[in-house]
């Protein structure tokens, strides 16, 4: 008995997935040129196990497609409409900018007016799958660049359907006809799904919701994204824009979130069979027989693209820091130029040979995306940050209180003493956290706090109390000991952030600490046991028994907090005694309740 096909190219698959995305992940280059790898290894250019790559590559497109509806999902209309200036302004300079550079070039190379501007306009083109995807693995697309890439990205999805239908138009002039009716088409299509999503989708998501059958949710949301693809792609259009349009139709439906999780791991499989079928579709045999030409064109579209970006990047606001990352995410070519390139040899307007070394080097592009990124992160960001600020010059003060850090448990001290009228100097190690702080009028100073001549610039000399509130337990420790012997009758007050820290600040002698998760864990713990059905006052009384026991075992370890193993051991004796300790105030309510009887 012969197993299908489908089934062993299936585990062809997922085998090279398994073994090349988490290698590549931990080598730190991210999971999609695993995915590349696993490709190229197992296609035509590797060990030959899957040959049939175009099948492949068109059925892993629906990844896409599905991407870009659970973007349009999170995107309601008033976003998308804020984001008006990045995809048609942003995008619009963009494809002209990259698309006239790469144009001229085609022209130095003898290529006709149409055939070079063509051509041009393609290769600007970027990966929305790959661009997108990394965007999201580096957390990148809610900052600002982000959001200015995916803009762009979203403008590319819209002008590659004009791209599309333009090889029929150049290459024979019998095409106008037929290209109007074809986007009288696309544009009935789109309003049909504005309509349909606004009116029909959500009232069908509902009646299936009520079976109550979550598998026959999943098959109606997989329908939808099916459906829209069909369409769009029988009108001649974008699969992916049309998908988005949809999302964004959805964004306000009370099912987003349902068809946000059902349709998650499609999605993830079908991108990552993409990014495979990317890497199959790597023609290794003519870049062996042809390696001056391909690595010529590849690095001649990496190099231009990234020039034009940026220098683009200035003008659409990018920070210095970011526009190298912007170049980077859009340098490398993207997927419709394989369908476009392919229409252009069919139309005769470049030879065969010429799309297919085009065509693998696009690929190849978009092969080194992750390169890109890594040249940028580890060579090019670091020189391009803003080195923190010089330590303030402070005029010296003379506030009763001194805040050594403003994070959530600082700012909470501070603005109660504001509140009553209490000046204080505060001392703070992040520039931004800083400048926002001057704004609502704090007296925020930078620096290292453990620094002596800092401490006294700040007046702690006629200080009457200290404040230690720094995140980092080292740092909070070694200002405690500045203090302690510099000033040892300063009062110090001080946060510790667990069990160890807390010992640490009772062995030097801090009068005043308090846990910061302790007493609002109580108050927690005393609303479960309400909750489960224990009154008021006993609730109270076994949140207050519990505080009791517990500063006593602390007391008990602190002599001994150095001591792991005796640590351990009065840890578990502890735990003992209040185990009996609730276990006798039970026996004790239980008695009160039957009369003292029992």
């Amino acid at each position: 008995m012969h197993e299908p096909a489908w089934l062993g190219n299936m585990l062809i698959y997922l085998t090279a997935a398994l073994l090349c995305v988490p290698l590549a992940v931990r080598l730190g280059l991210g999971a999609i040129l695993g995915y590349l790898a696993a490709g190229v290894i197992i296609g035509p250019a590797g060990l030959g196990l899957i040959s049939d790559v175009e099948t492949i590559l068109h059925f892993a497109e629906f990844g896409v497609v599905l991407m870009l509806f659970m973007i349009g999902l999170e995107l309601e209309p008033h976003r998308l409409w804020a984001m008006r200036r990045d995809v048609f302004g942003g995008g619009g300079a963009q494809l002209l900018a990259c698309g006239g550079l790469l144009a001229g070039a085609g022209l130095a190379l003898g290529l006709p007016v149409g055939t070079a501007l063509l051509l041009g306009l393609t290769l600007a083109l970027s990966s929305t799958a790959i661009t997108v995807r990394t965007l999201n693995e580096r957390n990148l697309l809610p900052t600002p660049v982000g959001q200015l890439t995916f803009g762009i990205l979203l403008f590319q999805d819209i002008a590659a359907i004009p791209l599309i239908a333009l090889p029929s138009l150049l290459g024979q002039s019998s095409g106008t006809e037929g290209s109007q009716v074809s986007m009288g088409l696309g544009l009935a299509v789109i309003a049909g799904i504005l309509a349909a999503g606004q009116y029909v989708a959500s009232p069908a998501l509902r009646l299936i919701a009520r079976t109550g059958i979550r598998e026959l949710f999943t098959a109606v949301a997989l329908l939808i994204v099916v459906v829209i693809a069909v369409l769009m792609q029988r009108a001649g259009l974008s699969m992916a824009l049309g998908a988005f349009i949809a999302g964004v139709v959805l964004a306000k439906s009370e099912y987003r979130h349902a068809l946000e999780a059902d349709l998650e791991p499609f999605k993830g499989l079908l991108l990552g069979l993409f990014f495979i079928a990317i890497g199959m579709s790597i023609d290794l045999t003519l870049l062996a027989a042809r390696p001056v030409a391909v690595l010529a064109l590849t690095g001649g579209l990496l190099l231009l693209k990234l020039l034009a970006l940026r220098t683009l990047a200035g003008p659409l606001g990018v920070s210095t820091a970011q526009r190298w990352l912007l170049a980077a995410l859009l340098a490398p070519g993207g997927e419709f130029a394989f369908v476009i390139l392919g229409l252009t040899a069919q139309a005769g307007m470049i030879p065969r040979e010429q799309a297919a070394l085009l065509t693998l080097s696009v690929a190849l592009s978009m092969a080194t995306t992750p390169f890109l990124l890594l040249a940028y992160e580890r060579g090019l960001a670091p020189r391009y940050a803003t080195p923190p600020p010089e330590p303030e010059t402070i005029p010296m003060q003379e506030s009763p209180v001194i805040i050594a850090g403003f994070g959530r448990f600082g700012q909470i001290v501070g603005r109660l003493l504001f509140a009553n009228g209490i000046t204080a100097t505060v001392l703070d190690h992040d520039p931004d956290q800083i400048t926002l702080l001057r704004r609502f009028g704090f007296q925020v100073f930078y620096g290292d706090a453990t620094r002596l001549d800092l401490l006294e610039a700040a007046g702690i000399a006629k200080a009457r109390l200290l404040v230690v509130a720094l995140d980092d337990v080292d740092a909070n420790l070694r200002l405690v000991d500045v203090v302690r012997e510099h000033y040892p009758r300063l009062t110090v007050v001080a946060r510790a952030r667990n069990v160890s820290h807390l010992f640490g600040l009772m062995h030097r002698n801090v009068e005043h600490i308090e846990r910061e998760t302790f007493e609002a864990a109580l108050r927690s713990g005393r609303r479960v046991l309400r909750e489960l059905g224990f009154g008021a006052h006993e609730a109270r009384l076994a949140a207050d028994t519990f505080r009791r026991h517990d500063l006593a075992a602390l007391d008990a370890m602190r002599p001994h907090y150095q001591d792991e193993i005796q640590l351990i051991s009065l840890a578990q004796t502890a735990r003992d005694e209040l185990s009996d300790l609730f276990e006798r105030d039970r026996e004790i309510r239980e008695r009160e309740r039957t009369g003292g009887w029992g």
